[in-house]
C-alpha cells in the first residue's frame, strides 16, 4: 500500500460542477467506505479538488478516478501523484502503508 496525492482540475463551469457534485461524492464515499481514500476537498480557488490516497500502484488510483462522475462527464482531470511520507503528525501513522 503506498500513499497518493490526487489534485483534481475543474475543466467545466461551476453549474456544470453543481450538477454533478452529488455523485461526485457518493463516488468518494464508496471509496472511503472501501479504505482507500484518507482525505478530500475543494481547493480554496474553486479550480478543483484534492485528494489522499491509498493504493498499490499510480496506475490502480487513477483508474478508480476513471469512474468519478467529473472525469466521465469530461468536467475534470485528474492527476495522481506518489509519494513518500517523511515526516507526519502524531496519529498519522495508522494511515501510512506498513513499512
Amino acid at each position: 500500500m503506498k500513499l497518493f496525492l490526487v489534485l483534481i482540475r475543474y475543466t467545466k463551469p461551476p453549474g456544470e460542477l453543481d450538477r454533478l457534485r452529488p455523485a461526485h461524492r457518493e463516488f468518494l464515499r464508496r471509496h472511503y467506505d472501501a479504505g482507500r481514500l484518507i482525505v478530500s476537498g475543494p481547493r480554496v480557488d474553486r479550480t478543483g479538488g484534492v485528494v489522499l490516497a491509498r493504493g498499490a500502484s499510480a496506475d490502480e488510483v487513477a483508474a478508480w478516478f476513471v469512474d468519478d462522475p467529473y472525469a466521465r462527464a469530461g468536467a475534470a482531470d485528474h492527476e495522481v501523484v506518489e509519494f513518500t511520507v517523511g515526516s507526519h503528525a502524531d496519529g498519522f501513522e495508522r494511515f501510512l502503508p506498513p513499512s
